[in-house]
This record gives structure tokens, sequence and C-alpha cells, in this order.
């Protein structure tokens, strides 16, 4: 039984992650320059997300290269509650950043469900990779970036158990990307 299925009222993880066509969320360097758009419209697309989604993440969870990217490129989740997964000393430039080194079913049962509803995980491949593999994640939402890269560091290397998940939407942006939700089934295998 998913984690969600016992009670709505209880939080929610959502991995949310951005990759290439061929399934790669960074080059072999750790770079992640490709993700700039080429500037090309889709004219049937929708514009970029609303504030109205991006306000109602409660906390993001990342691991530690994901922070520093994030520094580099300018901080994408201003106040919002920010947890680094980590084993490293890192610098602490916000205020809404926390770190944490420990075991992560008992960061996301103990200390994020407890007091935020709406949790998003965004990377690295490895933290995400832990998290499936925990059975920690409740929604996959998939941005596909229409380029090739043609190596890097997969999402989902590496992945020991075959796990089914259900198409909750799909959305094609004005960019060029594709937005795919998936849901975790339930046990029984019906959606």
């Amino acid at each position: 039984m998913a984690r969600n299925e016992l009670n709505t009222n209880r939080s929610a993880v959502t991995l949310h992650v951005v990759s290439s066509l061929d399934g790669f969320i960074a080059k072999t360097d750790n770079s992640v320059s490709w993700l700039d758009t080429s500037g090309e419209v889709y004219e049937k697309g929708v514009s970029e997300w609303s504030a109205d989604e991006a306000s109602a993440i409660d906390c993001y969870v990342l691991g530690s290269r994901t922070y520093e990217h994030a520094l580099e490129l300018g901080w994408p989740y201003g106040e919002t509650p920010t947890v680094v997964t980590t084993t490293r000393k890192l610098p602490s430039t916000r205020n809404s950043v926390e770190f944490y080194s420990g075991d992560l079913k008992r960061l996301v049962d103990e200390r994020l469900a407890p007091r935020y509803r709406n949790i998003w995980l965004v990377g690295g491949a490895m933290l995400c990779q832990s998290f499936l593999r925990l059975g920690l994640v409740d929604e996959i939402r998939l941005m596909v970036m229409p380029v090739l890269l043609g190596d890097g560091l997969r999402l989902f290397g590496g992945s020991s158990t075959e796990t089914r998940w259900r198409l909750k939407d799909v959305v094609a942006y004005k960019t060029g990307l594709v937005e795919l939700s998936y849901g975790r089934e339930s046990s029984g295998g019906s959606p």
C-alpha cells in the first residue's frame, strides 16, 4: 500500500526533475547547461508554471550537488523551506535551508511529514533513486527537454525493482518541454 493511501490528509512527496529525451538528468561532468531552451516556440503549448503551482509547494528536498547547482544558477526556490541531504560541510547561504545527514525514511516520516503537506524532491539522481527504492515517492513529475545528450547521469539508473505508476496528466509547454505526471499505482494494480 502506498504511503498516502492510509490517510489522504498526509503529506505527499513529488519527485520533480528535468530529463533529456534519452533519459539523462545531467552530463557526465554533472553540468546542466543543456537545460537552456532553444528559444523555439511550440504554439500549441501552454505558458510556464503559474505562481499558484509554485506557492503550493511547502518544502523542497535536494542533494548536495543540486544545491550547489541551484546556488550557481540563482536559487530558484525563494524562501520556501529547503532540506539538503549531504554528508559534506556546505555553506549555509539562506535561512530557509537546513542540512540533513541520515536515514531518508526517518527524514520524511518524522521530520518533514508532520510539518509539510506538499514536499518536492528535485534531485539529484542518487537521492531520487534512494527515495524511489525506499517507496517514499508518491508522484513523479518528469519534465522532458527536447535534447539528446548521448551520455550522462541517468535518473532511473540502477533501479532493481519493477514499480508500476499510472499516468495522471501530460502538459506540453511553449518551450517544447513536456511534463508527464504519474501517481503510484495501488498495491492491487488498478489505478
